[in-house]
Parts: structure tokens; C-alpha cells; sequence
């Protein structure tokens, strides 16, 4: 009895190392679903960040630190160009106005005086020059004091609509302390930005649209007016400017804006779940005689699950689309399934 129950011990475990073989003769060939690569017609619509700008927009700050004796800001009212929005105490520069004025004009009669002697050489030239010279001194001592109280008063540089009050009549402030905020609101504009390689695509003149309100996605039209001429280096991003035909949006707003990059009638996508990244380059499996070939790919448009091939695969390829992560260079593999682009997006 012992004797049986070691043979038939022995003949199970013998059975159970043949079984494990056989199974792992028959997993290691990997099992791949594919698509056929065909071109096809693609929308390229490219979408982007932007902000709702003012057509003109301004910080209000003093040029000189002082003490406000007038201030005419009336929150969110409209202000005309021009309109004195705050004045700084300048009674010093008045002051030094009016006594430069009387040192003119003694001087000033002076100078008539010298000029007449001069004229029947009852002077020296010297003494002529210097009475000549005093006259011209106060003359730019008056501009300067002038300017000095130009400073002191701020005006409106533009038709606009005030923002908030920030100080109070009474209050010292200096140059960098900003009163309000001056915008124009007559027209708004749209700036967004977007990666050097669809610069090819923005064109003076075109029409984009874009929302700014995620629930209603209310589309609106704006035509690009200018761009950067230089990209930006450290983001590799280009800004662009548009001009909003109508828009009822705020300034500073968030804005989704789409590009119409025309239609591509002839590439080639592929399920984003199908590239394989690499340092150098991206890559995909393509099947040729039951062998996994690793393919280096160039990569264009990226929709929301797929992603154009712009060289690097040929119309009737065989592109593995799942069970990649177990394939090998060159090696062997089973075709499972021939799956559809749109089945594979479900």
C-alpha cells in the first residue's frame, strides 16, 4: 500500500511539472489586438488658454509723493481724457513759482535797462551778458517749477471707466501707491497663447471663436489683430492677440479658445494608448509576419483619444493597440483581434 502511494505521488507531481511547462509554452507568445492604419480626413481644431483683456488699461499712481488735497474718483463711473482724477499739495512749488516770477521780473527790467546803455557804450558787454544770462536762468527755473506742478496733478490719459477707490482724501502717498484703476470697456480684446508649432496656422485677419462660460459654452467670434514675433523661449508658446466682436464677458476673465486649423485628408491616427514614449523619439508596434516591430513614429495633432502619425507608418500597417507592455523587438506574437479606431476609442 505504501508503495502505491508514492508511484501515484510521483506520477502527479511529474504530471504537474509537464502541465506548468505547457503553460508556459503556450503564455509566452503574447497576445496583441490591432488596428489597420488608413487615412482618413482630420478636423484640426486646436484648443487653447486665453484672458479677456481691456482695450486700455491703466494703474492710476501719483508722480510725486505727497499729501491728496482733491480727489474725484467716483467708483465704476466713466471719466473723460483729461479729467483730473487727484491733486498732491504743492503750495512749496507755488510758492517758488511766484518768487522766481518777481526775481524775473527785476531782473527782466534790468537787463532793458543795461541794454540801452550798452547801445551808447555807457556798459561793458560783460556786464550786458551777465543781466542777459540771469534773465534766462529765471526764465528755466519758471518751467522747471512749472513742470514740477504739472507733476502733482493726475489726469485721466484715456476715456474709461474707474475701478475701485484705494486711498482717501487727506492721505500721504507716493509713486508707487496705486488711487484706481482706468479701463476701457468699449472694446475688449483676447489674449491666448499657444504652442511655435501651430504658429503656422495664425493668420492676421482670421476669425476664432471662443467661452468663457464653462455651463453654457456660449460660442464668441474674435479677429487676431497682432502676435508676438519672437516665441517665447523658456515655454516655446507664441502670444497672440484678438479683437472681441461682442462679448459680454468680464476683463481678466478665463476664456477657451478654438483654433480652425483647416482639415488634414491625408494622415494616419492611432489610439494615444498605442504610442510607446521614448527619450529620443515615440515609438508604436507594428506586426509583420506574427513579429512585434518597434517603429519610430512622429507625432502631430492630439485629439481627445487619438493622435495623429505624421511619418513613420503607411497606409495597411498592423498597429498593436493592446498588450503592448508584454511584446519584444522582433518578437513573436499572436494576433487576437482586428479592432476599428472607433473601437478601440470606446
Amino acid at each position: 500500500m505504501r508503495y502505491f502511494n508514492v508511484s501515484v505521488a510521483a506520477l502527479f507531481l511529474l504530471s504537474s511539472c509537464g502541465h506548468k511547462k505547457e503553460v508556459k509554452a503556450v503564455t509566452s507568445v503574447p497576445v496583441v489586438d490591432v488596428i489597420i492604419a488608413k487615412q482618413q480626413t482630420v478636423s484640426n481644431l486646436i484648443e487653447v488658454n486665453g484672458t479677456i483683456i481691456a482695450n486700455q488699461s491703466v494703474e492710476l499712481r501719483p508722480e510725486v509723493a505727497g499729501r491728496i488735497v482733491f480727489l474725484n474718483v467716483h467708483e465704476g463711473s466713466k471719466v473723460e481724457k483729461g479729467a483730473v482724477i487727484a491733486r498732491i499739495n504743492s503750495e512749496d512749488l507755488q510758492a517758488q513759482l511766484a518768487k522766481s516770477n518777481v526775481q524775473l521780473e527785476l531782473a527782466t527790467t534790468t537787463e532793458r535797462r543795461l541794454k540801452k546803455l550798452l547801445d551808447i557804450n555807457g556798459v561793458n558787454q560783460s556786464d550786458y551778458d551777465a543781466a542777459l544770462n540771469q534773465v534766462n536762468s529765471l526764465k528755466a527755473d519758471i518751467k522747471y517749477y512749472s513742470v514740477l506742478i504739472d507733476k502733482t496733478i493726475l489726469k485721466a490719459p484715456f476715456t474709461g471707466t474707474l475701478g475701485l477707490r484705494n486711498v482717501s482724501l487727506g492721505a500721504i502717498v507716493s509713486t508707487t501707491d496705486v488711487l484706481a484703476s482706468l479701463q476701457q470697456l468699449d472694446s475688449l480684446k483676447i489674449d491666448f497663447t499657444l504652442p511655435d508649432a501651430y504658429s503656422s496656422v495664425i493668420h492676421r485677419g482670421d476669425t476664432v471663436t471662443f467661452s468663457t462660460n464653462a455651463v453654457k459654452q456660449q460660442k464668441e467670434k474674435a479677429v487676431i489683430v497682432a502676435s508676438e514675433p519672437q516665441v517665447n523661449t523658456t515655454t516655446r508658446n507664441l502670444r497672440v492677440r484678438a479683437n472681441i466682436l461682442q462679448s459680454n464677458g468680464s476683463i481678466g476673465s478665463f476664456a477657451k479658445v478654438q483654433i480652425d486649423g483647416g482639415e488634414n485628408t491625408n494622415t494616419i491616427m492611432v489610439p494615444t494608448s498605442a504610442i510607446i514614449p521614448d527619450d529620443k523619439s515615440n515609438k508604436v508596434v507594428v506586426i509583420r509576419g506574427s513579429k512585434a516591430i518597434y517603429t519610430d513614429v512622429k507625432t502631430g495633432i492630439r485629439q481627445a483619444s487619438n493622435i495623429e502619425i505624421v511619418s513613420g507608418l503607411k497606409p495597411g500597417d498592423s498597429i498593436a493597440v493592446t498588450g503592448i507592455l508584454f511584446t519584444r523587438n522582433n518578437g513573436a506574437v499572436k494576433v487576437r483581434n482586428v479592432r476599428s479606431i472607433e473601437e478601440q476609442a470606446k
